[in-house]
């Protein structure tokens, strides 16, 4: 038996894409970033598969859940107690869709909605940590869109230690919130736009780190990817977000942050 893995406590720490099509997300990300991409054979894991760039462990991408789930980027929160982090997330107003579970020998995932909608998982590793932080073209940024973003950040604050700073954006531009675990911002959010469609939910994006934001971008929409915001810049950096074939999100990030 493997040693335990030291979990990374209350930060993002796993991101993983469940597909309505595997096989072809599998595709489309191989190309976009170079990942190189191992299926684990035992049945127990149905098919998911593990990115990783320059040797380094950056994502997961597998099948969907259950049929009426849409194809979408999840983020995975470290702790060391799924349960107790369960029992914290409702005791702060959020839901608990999937209780604490164990996945084969990995460790222990819990799935969670927080008070506006929005999904984000737990993850509390055995075998498997989680992803490595800088690793090229892997995890950059996690960001909220929110509707309520008010009865977020106090949900945040209370389930995962997370506190939180509020910058103003500009005119006409609804203020940004980046989530902090002590001194270290980890996340950001904000209210989202209401030009937004109605039917469009609260959820978290993930953005991954690239070298050349408009170079990814290009590639991406070569690649069979929809523009939904072409790159810019932001006083941190520069970003683009884009919609896979198979419909989920995503961004692109250079952040000028060391």
């Amino acid at each position: 038996m493997a040693d335990a893995v030291a979990p990374v406590i209350n930060r993002p720490t796993w991101v993983d894409l469940s597909s309505s099509a595997p096989e072809a997300s599998q595709a489309f990300y191989s190309k976009l970033f170079g990942w190189k991409i191992e299926v684990d054979p035992d049945p127990q894991y149905g098919g998911y598969g593990v990115a990783n760039s320059d040797g380094k462990l950056v994502a997961g991408i597998g099948p969907k859940m259950s049929p009426e789930a849409p194809t979408a980027w999840m983020v995975y929160i470290g702790t060391d107690d799924a349960a107790g982090l369960a029992a914290k997330v409702k005791a702060a107003g959020g839901n608990v869709i999937a209780a604490p579970m164990q996945v084969g020998e990995q460790g222990t995932m819990a799935v969670f909605q927080d008070p506006s909608g929005a999904f984000i998982s737990a993850w509390q590793p055995k075998v498997m940590g989680g992803f490595v932080t800088g690793a090229p073209n892997g995890f950059g940024w996690a960001e909220l869109n929110a509707r309520g973003l008010q009865k977020d950040v106090p949900f945040y604050a209370a389930a995962f230690g997370w506190g939180s700073k509020v910058s103003p954006m500009g005119e006409g531009r609804p203020p940004y919130t980046e989530f902090l675990l002590g001194d270290t911002s980890i996340a950001g959010a904000m209210e989202m736009n209401p030009m937004v469609p109605a039917q469009v939910p609260s959820y978290w994006m993930v953005y991954f780190s690239v070298g050349d934001v408009d170079g990814s971008f290009r590639k991406a929409i070569e690649a069979g990817a929809q523009e939904m915001v072409a790159p810019v810049d932001y006083p941190g950096g520069r970003f683009a977000i884009l919609s896979d074939p198979q419909g989920a999100m995503f961004g692109l990030l250079k952040s000028l942050r060391p």
